[in-house]
């Protein structure tokens, strides 16, 4: 909701999304550093003469200057920060980055101010663009965002018993938020598996900094592994299925074939 007295806004904003509104407007969603996730209009921005609309694309970092409208704040200036350029030209990367974004727009909701969670999406794209892995990238993402939200996975003990997980594989429950030992893994309903070598890659991205996070080389067996369960603990959290995945699974089965 808007305030009553404020007139107009400066924002440093990510692009979510944007659909069509009207004849000629776009309805955007953006993540802002200053006041979180907020709907705004782009007025004429689907003309081919608006200036607006090329600072207005999805996954963009540009600073916006708002007015109050009725409903909606309004857009009434752009100017582009960041484009991501690398990530545009690459159909891979655009997948991962769309994945970056449904995430942020996913477990956020509209006025939730969190400068901290907005600081890490700028910087996930960065890392995308200037071709740090993805694997490390992605999964540092994904840590980040849950410790950040509040929802960080217990990885050093057993739910169960509390007792400090030994080194052989352990069981992993999306419902409970983190690892179970053998000896208490009967007692959950809808626990998966999960390997020793696996669950060390998942401490290292927890309790790592970036820069001590790209030491990660995991084999590939390890990586899916890590990836599988990451993508369960998500999708359980947010109670429905995230869209950007399966194109980005079909964009990598396409590569290989």
């Amino acid at each position: 909701m808007m305030a009553s007295r404020e007139r107009s806004r400066r924002v440093d904003a990510l692009i979510l999304r944007h659909q069509r509104w009207g004849e000629a407007d776009r309805l955007l969603t953006i993540f802002t550093r200053e006041h979180g996730k907020l709907r705004i209009v782009a007025k004429g921005a689907r003309k081919t003469t608006s200036r607006k609309a090329g600072h207005l694309e999805p996954f963009m970092r540009s600073t916006l200057q708002l007015a109050q409208g009725r409903d909606l704040w309004i857009v009434t200036q752009a100017e582009t920060i960041n484009a991501f350029l690398p990530i545009r030209d690459d159909l891979q990367l655009m997948g991962v980055a769309s994945y970056v974004i449904e995430l942020l727009d996913k477990f956020t909701y509209e006025d939730g101010i969190n400068a901290p969670l907005y600081r890490l999406a700028v910087e996930t794209l960065e890392r995308l663009s200037t071709g740090d892995p993805v694997f490390v990238v992605l999964r540092y993402y994904e840590m980040r965002l849950l410790d950040i939200l509040g929802y960080r996975p217990q990885l050093f003990q057993c739910i169960g018993c509390q007792e400090e997980i030994k080194a052989e594989d352990q069981y992993f429950s999306a419902l409970v938020g983190g690892v179970i030992c053998p000896r208490c893994g009967h007692k959950y309903e809808d626990v998966r598996k999960i390997s020793m070598a696996s669950l060390k890659y998942l401490r290292h991205f927890q309790r790592s900094t970036y820069k001590e996070a790209l030491a990660a080389t995991p084999g590939e067996g390890v990586m899916q592994e890590v990836e599988r369960i990451m993508q369960w603990y998500l999708t359980y959290l947010l109670e429905r299925a995230i869209n950007s995945q399966v194109f980005l699974q079909q964009i990598r089965k396409d590569t290989a074939d």
